[in-house]
Order: C-alpha cells, then sequence, then structure tokens
C-alpha cells in the first residue's frame, strides 16, 4: 500500500506550486463572479475534520471573493448524500463541495455503483488539507498503549468495539487495517459520521476509534480519551508524547484529507479564481498558523495536480478496500 502523503511532501507541495504562474483564465468571466453568496457543501456532520477544515476554509475564501461563503453540512452514507447533491448542482461556481478522501476515493472501491463520479462529476479545484489519525480509547480501557490493547483484544476476542463514521470512511478503514496487522478480533459499530462516533466513544457507548488529530486533541488534552497511537510513519507535533502505531506495528501508515471540488462544467475562469483564492489563503501565516494548531497541513496543490493526485488516491484505496473485502452494498 502506498503511504498518504507526509509532513515534508505536502510542504515541498505547496512551496512548489505557491511559486508556480496562476492558470490562464477569461479575466471577464472571472470578473462577474461572484455575485451572490457561494454555498459550500460539506457531506459530513459538524465537528468533524472536515467540517473545520471547511469554516476555516469558508471565512477565508468569503474575505478574498467579496462575497459570504456559507457552509452546508449534508451528512449521511459515508458522505454519498452531500457529494451528491453538489454533483447536482448547477456548474456556475456558487456551489462548491469540500471533498474527502472517503468521497473521492475510498467510495470507488466500496460501492459497486456510486451516485457520481469522482472523476467525471467534478473538477478538481484545489488542495485544502490533510491530517494523520490517532488510535483514542475510553478511559475505561484498561490498555495504556497499542502493545496493551492487541494483549487485551486477543484475551477477549470480539469484546472490544471500535466507532467509525460509517462503512469505508477512513476511521474505518484504519481499524480494519488495525484489526488485520495486530491479529485480533474487534467489533466494528458504525455511525453516520465521524462527529457522532466520537460523541459515543466519549460517553463510552464504544471502547475505541481511529479518529483525526483536530477532533481528538481536546479531548485527549483534557484526558476524556487516552491516545494510544498515531496513524503516521512518525510521531506528530500536536501529541508528541504519543508513539506511532507503526512503532508496535511496523507498516502500519494512514492519514486522511480534504480538497476543494466543483460541478463540472463550472467555467475554467471561475475554477482559477477559486483556485487562487484558495492557494493565497493556505499560503498566508495566518490560515497555516491556523490549520497547525489543528493537527493539519495545508496541502497547496492547482487544479491539474490535485486532480493527479485525485487519481493516485484512487488506484490506492480501491486496492485496499478490495484486498479488505469490505463493500457497501
Amino acid at each position: 500500500m502506498t503511504r498518504p502523503p507526509s509532513r515534508r511532501d505536502l510542504l515541498h507541495l505547496s512551496l512548489t506550486m505557491a511559486a508556480l504562474p496562476l492558470a490562464g483564465a477569461s479575466a471577464q468571466t472571472a470578473d462577474r463572479w461572484p455575485t451572490r453568496p457561494i454555498r459550500l457543501i460539506v457531506a459530513f456532520a459538524p465537528g468533524g475534520f472536515t467540517d473545520i477544515a471547511g469554516r476555516l476554509l469558508a471565512q477565508a475564501l468569503s474575505v478574498d471573493l467579496g462575497q459570504p461563503v456559507v457552509v452546508e453540512n449534508r451528512a449521511g452514507a459515508a458522505g454519498l448524500i452531500g457529494t451528491e447533491a453538489a454533483a447536482q448542482a448547477p456548474p456556475d461556481g456558487y456551489t462548491l463541495l469540500l471533498g474527502t478522501i472517503s468521497t473521492h476515493a475510498i467510495n470507488m472501491g466500496l460501492y459497486r455503483q456510486l451516485p457520481y463520479d469522482p472523476q467525471r462529476s467534478f473538477v478538481a479545484v484545489s488542495g485544502v488539507a490533510a491530517g494523520q489519525l490517532v488510535l483514542v480509547a475510553h478511559p475505561s480501557v484498561r490498555a495504556t498503549n497499542v502493545a496493551e490493547l492487541i494483549a487485551q483484544a486477543k484475551a477477549q476476542p470480539g469484546r472490544l468495539t471500535y466507532g467509525s463514521g460509517g462503512n469505508g470512511t477512513t476511521s474505518h478503514l484504519a481499524g480494519e487495517l488495525f484489526k488485520s496487522m495486530a491479529g485480533i478480533d474487534l467489533l466494528h459499530v458504525p455511525f453516520r459520521s465521524p462527529a457522532p462516533a466520537a460523541s459515543a466513544l466519549l460517553a463510552g457507548q464504544v471502547d475505541l476509534m481511529f479518529d483525526t488529530v483536530p477532533t481528538a486533541l481536546p479531548q485527549v488534552r483534557g484526558e476524556k480519551l487516552r491516545a494510544l497511537g498515531v496513524s503516521s510513519r512518525e510521531r506528530v507535533p500536536e501529541l508528541p508524547a504519543v508513539p506511532a502505531v507503526a512503532e508496535t506495528l511496523p507498516g502500519f501508515d494512514t492519514g486522511t484529507w480534504v480538497g476543494l471540488f466543483a460541478p463540472a462544467g463550472t467555467p475554467a475562469a471561475i475554477v482559477a479564481r477559486i483556485d487562487t483564492a484558495t492557494r493565497r489563503a493556505l499560503t498566508s501565516p495566518d490560515m497555516r498558523g491556523r490549520l497547525t494548531e489543528l493537527g493539519m497541513q495545508p496541502m497547496v496543490a492547482g487544479p491539474d495536480d490535485f486532480a493527479a493526485y485525485v487519481r493516485s488516491e484512487i488506484d490506492r484505496w480501491v486496492g485496499v478496500v478490495r484486498a479488505a473485502g469490505i463493500t457497501a452494498d
């Protein structure tokens, strides 16, 4: 399985893309747009990694574009509901989608027939952010590290539960990858999206979850959850005392990302204008600082590079899903 982009990869891509000339566009078309508020669909519930990134970006784009960019949460079915709504919207630049690794890569392997095509139904506009996952446990779980968790799971097969944002989401696949590599049996409990799964974990309704660093960080710092390991190959600055899962399970490596998409047919001049504003936001010290504080890394990539990245992620995750025998149909 190919690895997700490292912090070094993302920084290199960001600096490279920021230095490139902006894509040519029809200034006349772009100048007439926007004349009214823009809708940014987030296909997951409020409070998760995607929602946080979307709201930060919407605030910055509102200032740059001179019109309100309003986040609309359309959660359900591992992101299918909101993504389909975005695919069916008029291609006029007034509806955008903050797509994810789930909606635009994992779902290609998970469903035999999607209500949208991640590549044909959309034009890739710009990368936005990437982040790592952290394996967190409710305080009632005895294990204090990954090795102890594996030992506990082997002693009690099927007794420990882990929550996810739904079948095929990043949190689900990370859990299945962990189970497979550790040789243990955990009971999967899917929710409509990551946010309610995280709430169930806090309430002790499930024992474990692979959550994003931004959403888990406050609960870990407040000692409401226990962080057992991060999903990247190396430790992350936000949780320096938490080892990587790979320190116990060599080769374990996964993460998540979000990016901006528009319905297919959106004029190239408008796509270029949105990309320019997005890259300007992501390369600003303020936005970089806010994302870093939340455990995210800016993923600066224009339409062509981001589209190529999405294609590579589809190839990667379709292979993982099929190898694990996971299906949502």
